[in-house]
């Protein structure tokens, strides 16, 4: 077990608030381009501002509920298995695209549970692959070391 994170409660908001801050700056990119080309000549930078006041913080909101959830169910997962590896983050993932799908029903919330746990396997396949491929080569000094030991 890590016990380098944070408990768990830390790591709930943790997650949301990092969740927030992506959507709100990504929203303001996203919306203040979008009002910009929206707007009349003469008021585009009104326009941006405008657009960006009014639903920057929606999608901070939205993305935050998408991270509070998956933070509450990776803990809750962790605590369950008693295990730290990638299977709880694409359990997670099942469960918290279930969760914000289920006002539209049983199919809609296992297609986004299933939809969601896809992208945390690519997301976690990806960090190994690259973990592994950053990795640097053990020295040789470090391979004779470990023959000798494995041989005693």
């Amino acid at each position: 077990m890590d016990h380098t994170r944070d408990p768990c409660p830390w790591v709930i908001f943790n997650d949301f608030g990092g969740a927030f801050s992506m959507g709100a700056i990504g929203g303001a990119v996203w919306h203040g381009v979008k009002g910009f080309r929206n707007s009349p000549v003469g008021e585009r930078r009104i326009g941006a501002i405008t657009a960006i006041k009014a639903r920057a913080p929606v999608l901070g909101g939205n993305f935050g509920v998408w991270g509070g959830l998956f933070g509450t169910f990776d803990c809750a997962v962790k605590g369950i298995r008693k295990k730290e590896d990638p299977y709880n983050a694409i359990i997670a993932g099942f469960f918290t695209g279930g969760a914000l799908a289920i006002r539209g029903g049983y199919k809609s919330a296992r297609n986004s549970a299933i939809g969601c746990a896809i992208l945390l396997a690519v997301i976690e396949g990806v960090g190994i692959g690259l973990g592994r491929l950053m990795t640097p080569p053990p020295i040789p000094q470090q391979m004779a070391a470990a023959e000798q030991g494995s041989l005693a």
